[in-house]
């Protein structure tokens, strides 16, 4: 077995916000165990890949990345992880370059997997000459993710370089949504507990001014957990038990949007205005044929209760277009529901095959240059939408936190989700101000310092 012990490594991470934060709590274990961050993977002894496989565009993109990076730093030792790892290691094991691969089910063992020669800082030199043992009689190190019956997240401490670290607290999902993969990679439905939460927040309150709360299925938080409280509850824990000035809460499914949570967004000034609601289709028979959970009249009441109680918030969505069997009548029911429906923003994609799942079988696809101008048409219309809401700001004052300073201009990221440009004095980044919406137009939304 080799004892090299690596001095720097660098992460490459792939994919959704569950992805960050498991990739950011991988980076603080290695720097725990005395290994430098490397910015750049081409100056790194180790590289981690952290991977997601939610189409096959995504698999793809990850072998892309692996092997130009094996091209440019041959001498690198390569790790590959995350949801790909775990649906098909053999593929990535037999990838040049690549000397570990670790699924979701064994991602908490990555440090003690690099760095064996230092495993008496964890306490734990069995297991960890167990796991080498293992990865090299199969190439992989990989667990059946049905198995895991709790979530204990390793603590982020560091936000890979965001302003707004992502906080995951639950992960897997119990959905079977026709479409989807992640149930199989990432397991069942699991909750960190409040305790391991509010832990966490309190090492990033005094560096980071907002956290974002994450998950895979993040409304089904809590009920897992004994007493099975709800994700309110947890909210309203972190807001009582943890001094972060801003907290801010990723997509949560249609309906986990109760009125109990509507409300304490609104009446509380540390919960960014920001609603994600994933959609998907607003046409009740491509949902049926999606196995989704809820109806277009269902959604709508959630849209339109956000708005009621939030005039300025954000109120975005994920829309796929090109379902297998989508027409052109159902297509049109979700544009006119886009239309009709208070969104500031979308991400517009387009169905892709997956392999192993339900719709993946269906015979009845929809050709390329359709998705492709359906696509064209959603984007077309939130870009107007967007810009509709964007100058209904001008001449308001809001909170933003600050991400770059350059050239005499900041980047910063409001409340409510707008990306904002401030000119005049430069500001550290992460910081809580408040600025004075001046002007917009189709690409910037331009302001200046208002404190």
């Amino acid at each position: 077995m080799d004892r090299f012990v690596p001095q720097s490594f660098s992460i490459k991470n792939f994919g959704c916000r569950a992805t960050q934060a498991d990739g950011a709590g991988i980076a603080a274990d290695l720097a725990t165990r005395g290994l430098h961050r490397k910015t750049d993977a081409r100056n790194a002894d180790v590289v981690l890949v952290n991977t997601c496989t939610v189409t096959n565009e995504a698999d793809r993109d990850a072998r892309r990345y692996i092997r130009r990076l094996h091209r440019e730093n041959p001498g690198a030792d390569i790790l590959v992880t995350g949801c790909y790892a775990q649906r098909a290691p053999e593929q990535l094991a037999s990838l040049d370059g690549v000397k570990w691969v670790v699924g979701n089910s064994h991602k908490q063992m990555i440090g003690r997997l690099i760095t064996p020669s230092l495993v008496q800082i964890a306490g734990t030199s069995g297991p960890s000459l167990a796991y080498h043992s293992q990865i090299e009689a199969s190439g992989s190190l990989v667990g059946d993710m049905s198995r895991q019956a709790s979530l204990h997240p390793m603590p982020v401490r560091d936000g890979l370089g965001r302003s707004r670290p992502n906080v995951k607290v639950q992960d897997g999902c119990d959905n079977k949504c026709t479409f989807c993969i992640i149930p199989s990679v990432r397991g069942r439905s699991r909750s960190a507990s409040a305790e391991a939460i509010v832990e966490e927040v309190r090492g990033l309150q005094d560096d980071y001014p907002e956290v974002v709360l994450t998950g895979i299925n993040l409304g089904r938080w809590g009920r897992d957990r004994p007493g099975r409280p709800r994700f309110p509850d947890l909210v309203e824990t972190l807001l009582e038990q943890t001094s972060v000035q801003r907290i801010r809460l990723s997509s949560i499914e249609p309906m986990d949007w109760t009125e109990r949570l509507l409300q304490l967004m609104a009446s509380s000034p540390r919960i960014a205005k920001h609603v994600h609601i994933p959609l998907q289709s607003a046409s009740d028979s491509v949902l049926r044929r999606m196995r989704r959970r809820y109806r277009v009249r269902h959604y709508a009441s959630r849209i339109l209760r956000a708005r009621e109680l939030m005039p300025i918030a954000a109120i975005g969505a994920d829309v796929m277009v090109g379902f297998p069997g989508e027409t052109d009548a159902e297509f049109e029911q979700t544009r006119a529901f886009v239309e009709s429906m208070p969104f500031t923003y979308l991400h517009v994609f387009s169905y892709s095959l997956r392999d192993g799942t339900e719709a993946a079988r269906h015979r009845n696809h929809v050709p390329k240059t359709v998705k492709r101008e359906r696509n064209r048409i959603l984007r077309e219309l939130i870009r107007r939408k967007n810009l509709e809401f964007r100058c209904r700001l001008v001449g308001t004052s809001q909170s933003v936190v600050t991400l770059t300073s350059s050239n005499g201009h900041c980047r910063a990221v409001s409340d409510n989700f707008v990306d904002i440009v401030v000119e005049g004095e430069s500001a550290q980044p992460r910081t809580l101000r408040r600025v004075r919406i001046e002007a917009v137009d189709q690409n910037r939304t331009l302001a200046n310092w208002a404190d």
